[in-house]
């Protein structure tokens, strides 16, 4: 058990005082299916056993106290006051807060230590952790019980709306309803969340952070969601009906080519052959066909790096060497790209062998670091024991 609960637990009282209540919400890692949820696609993440753990109390007045160990600094803000961005991490504690009085949650003022397991920039979603965690703290504490998918909705909105980032809500379902063993199959139109059982047959699902940071709201992200958006009226313009990208297959978009300049085309392509690629990896993971699951992770890999162009040098460098080893089944990076994690399907006794091939050729190439981390599928967002 990592000390980021107990970490959590004893800043508070030493800022704080009392016993708080302690909720936690894991990081996640999207096994396949990037840049789809935005677009009402589809997408497999899991949640995994890094968590963001949050120890709170009520405050009888409506002002937020947070503190948060990794940047070691404590912040303030009133409900009765308008919300003013900050660009730091209390964007995305104060959206939570937003967003649920929003949807009606009378919130009382709380006092809130912050401790996190997962990592920032590694592409597996310390936001939504953090935005869950939060919001499990401060729906509880002011009497309210919001389904998982509800508080899902409302990290989704703390994210768009209060932090900048323009995101789908994939990171946020999954970090709210993470299954031990399983990945998760979300329809990111209907919200239809199927478990899908990860076979236990010597694989391991291994996550490469490159070092490199990315922020979503400073990169090319929010550009990829611009064009996406241009391609869908695009599609339109020609008399097609559509909602979204997700109600095309290959051979219409094949048609449509002419109405699509570059790069519309490729974003355009991207989207559809990942929207198959994921409804086809969750059917073979189900049939617990591993190899042909590591073959959709690299082509998915090919289409993020050429068709999306949402990889880096760092991640291309990492994949492709991935790739190449005796054991691997496949990879690719995951989250959503220009920085961040590769994901590499490795067989079990090969493990070792390949994070020392990977962790060298890293550091041969671009004299940086990297750091491995065996991933395993966890529960979602909850409250913890209390405190002794």
């Amino acid at each position: 058990m990592s000390a980021a609960p107990g970490v959590a637990v004893e800043r508070f009282r030493a800022r704080f005082g009392g016993t708080p209540h302690v909720f936690s919400a894991p990081g996640r890692v999207n096994l396949i299916g990037e840049h789809t949820d935005y677009n009402d696609g589809f997408v497999l993440p899991m949640a995994i056993g890094e968590r963001t753990w949050v120890a709170a109390k009520a405050r009888p007045d409506r002002v937020i106290r947070a503190y948060s160990l990794e940047q070691d600094e404590e912040r303030a803000f009133s409900l009765d006051e308008p919300f003013v961005r900050r660009e730091s991490w209390l964007d995305y504690v104060e959206g939570v807060a937003r967003a649920l009085t929003a949807r009606g949650v009378p919130l009382v003022g709380a006092e809130l230590s912050v401790a996190s397991e997962v990592p920032v920039g590694a592409g597996l979603s310390s936001s939504a952790a953090l935005e869950l965690a939060v919001g499990l703290a401060l729906s509880t504490l002011s009497g309210a019980s919001l389904e998982p998918a509800e508080l899902a909705r409302v990290g989704q909105v703390a994210e768009n709306d209060f932090a900048g980032v323009r995101s789908g809500v994939m990171d946020q379902l999954a970090s709210a309803l993470g299954r031990e063993g399983h990945a998760l199959f979300i329809d990111c139109r209907s919200l239809a969340v199927t478990p899908v059982p990860i076979p236990d047959d010597g694989v391991t699902f291994l996550i490469v952070d490159s070092g490199v940071k990315h922020a979503h709201a400073e990169n090319g992200y929010n550009q990829r969601r611009d064009e996406y958006r241009q391609a869908v009226e695009l599609v339109r313009a020609t008399g097609r009906s559509l909602d979204s990208l997700r109600d095309l297959g290959m051979e219409e978009l094949a048609l449509l080519e002419p109405s699509l300049p570059e790069p519309l085309f490729r974003r355009a392509r991207h989207v559809v052959s990942e929207n198959a690629r994921t409804e086809q990896a969750a059917l073979v993971l189900t049939r617990g066909e591993l190899a042909p699951f590591g073959e959709l992770m690299n082509a998915s890999h090919a289409s993020l790096r050429d068709d999306y162009e949402a990889s880096a040098p760092e991640l291309d460098h990492l994949v492709d060497v991935a790739q190449r080893q005796a054991g691997v089944l496949g990879a690719r990076l995951t989250g959503g790209g220009f920085g961040g994690s590769a994901l590499v399907l490795v067989q079990t006794p090969a493990l070792e062998r390949v994070s020392a091939v990977l962790g060298a050729s890293y550091w041969e190439r671009f004299r940086k670091k990297a750091t491995f981390r065996s991933a395993r599928a966890s529960s979602g967002a909850r409250a913890e024991p209390s405190p002794s």
